[in-house]
């Protein structure tokens, strides 16, 4: 059983930079693709980043970041992250962790995904 625990959240402004990590356990993390999601107020959930567990950890993320967020891992420290730049006031939402079963496909929908965290609060204010 994979458990997840996000950190670095936190309220900011509109411009500032922030770093949120996901710390793995239970499970042979370098084997898990690791997604990263977020929900606001009054909408779904939404992908954001996803890196995979195979071809030194290929990335995918959504229009509404790309070039402004990075997903990375680090398999030593059982850790993903999720560097955020340029923060909007519309990136204002909970972010949520997300991995895979063991050398599990996975894509932009939450339902190629097993295991999720709690979830850590991301509020930019303009």
């Amino acid at each position: 059983q994979v458990q997840l625990q996000e950190s670095g959240g936190g309220p900011v402004q509109a411009g500032d930079s922030l770093r949120l990590s996901c710390a793995a356990s239970g499970g042979t993390f370098s084997s898990l693709a690791m997604g990263w999601f977020r929900q606001a107020p009054g909408k779904e959930r939404e992908f954001v980043a996803r890196i995979s567990w195979s071809g030194g950890g290929r990335t995918l993320y959504s229009d509404s970041v790309a070039g402004r967020f990075t997903i990375s891992r680090d398999n030593a420290k059982n850790t993903v992250y999720l560097q955020m730049n340029s923060l909007k006031p519309e990136d204002t939402a909970v972010y949520y962790c997300a991995a895979t079963e063991p050398y599990g496909s996975s894509g932009q929908a939450s339902s190629w995904y097993d295991y999720w965290g709690q979830g850590t609060q991301v509020t930019v204010s303009s």
